[in-house]
């Protein structure tokens, strides 16, 4: 009997193994155009590989995906004044305190919803998400969401179908960016509702999910672990006396927008014979070949 050959097992804590791993998918991927070279960086690599457990076609699948959703939806050049109405309650905004490590606090307050298009809200919450992200300090990856449910009642839900796409955007084309999310004082009706949004979510996200009650020492202690009290909001139990001002972030957006043209400008996709050509080309089944 001929003995079954095994795979040689892949270690995620081999500098060499990793390294190997990202070269073949960065050699995997077709031709680019100038911004989908500039999205695919070494940490972008990275994040598609842990969202699939370093398996290459499935990593190599779910960043052509991405790449096809951004030049298709173009995130990159959405800017405040196409968004600012979702903002003016504060409803979701980046805060202007960081967690423990540095990394941007995403603040949401959904019981503040002030408007009606599912279209418009997940729109903003894309441009939340890339602002969020192009603010990142260099060297890290991820955020973290503060979601304060004071006042939410079953009025505020959001749609079944806009939640399901909100995971999906998260999840599919901006793997590995969430840090931890805490669910701040959220009623008991809640848990219903989360229940049937859960089924969206993967394992890892509903793993970073923390409930989190400001009269639970317990579960106030792991927000603290994530967040300094003393820069965290009253709101949420902390000593930092700040509310949301529409104007003043405003003109945050505005600046930080600035920056994002001009990071972004020098580069659309490539024009050739009058045609774009789209932010990766499909390859078939060439895992191992090189793009150029």
């Amino acid at each position: 009997m001929f003995r079954r050959k095994h795979a040689s097992h892949f270690n995620s804590e081999d500098a060499e193994q990793r390294q190997a791993k990202i070269n073949e998918l960065r050699d995997s991927l077709g031709p680019m155009s100038a911004r989908g070279e500039k999205y695919c960086t070494e940490a972008c690599l990275i994040r598609y590989l842990e969202a699939r457990n370093w398996d290459i076609r499935k990593s190599r699948k779910m960043l052509e995906e991405s790449l096809k959703w951004r030049a298709s939806n173009r995130p990159q050049d959405i800017r405040w004044p196409d968004v600012s109405v979702e903002a003016e309650t504060g409803k979701m905004y980046r805060a202007s305190f960081t967690d423990r490590e540095g990394r941007n606090v995403v603040i949401m307050r959904p019981a503040k919803q002030n408007t009606s298009s599912p279209e418009g809200q997940l729109r903003y919450l894309i441009y939340t998400l890339e602002n969020a992200v192009f603010s990142l300090p260099e060297g890290l990856e991820k955020m973290v969401w503060l979601i304060d449910f004071t006042g939410w009642t079953l009025a505020n839900a959001t749609p079944i179908k806009t939640a399901k796409d909100s995971a999906n955007i998260l999840q599919n084309h901006y793997p590995e960016r969430l840090s931890v999310a805490f669910l701040f004082n959220p009623p008991k009706v809640f848990e219903a509702f989360f229940k049937v949004i859960k089924v969206f979510l993967d394992p890892k996200s509903i793993q970073k999910i923390n409930f989190v009650y400001k009269d639970n020492e317990e579960s106030m202690k792991t927000l603290y672990k994530h967040i300094d009290p003393e820069v965290l909001p009253v709101d949420f139990g902390g000593k930092n006396i700040v509310v949301y001002n529409h104007e003043d972030y405003s003109k945050l957006m505005a600046k930080d927008d600035m920056k994002t043209a001009s990071f972004w400008a020098e580069d659309g996709n490539h024009v050739m014979n009058g045609h774009s050509v789209p932010e990766v080309t499909p390859q078939s089944s060439r895992i191992a070949a090189k793009a150029s």
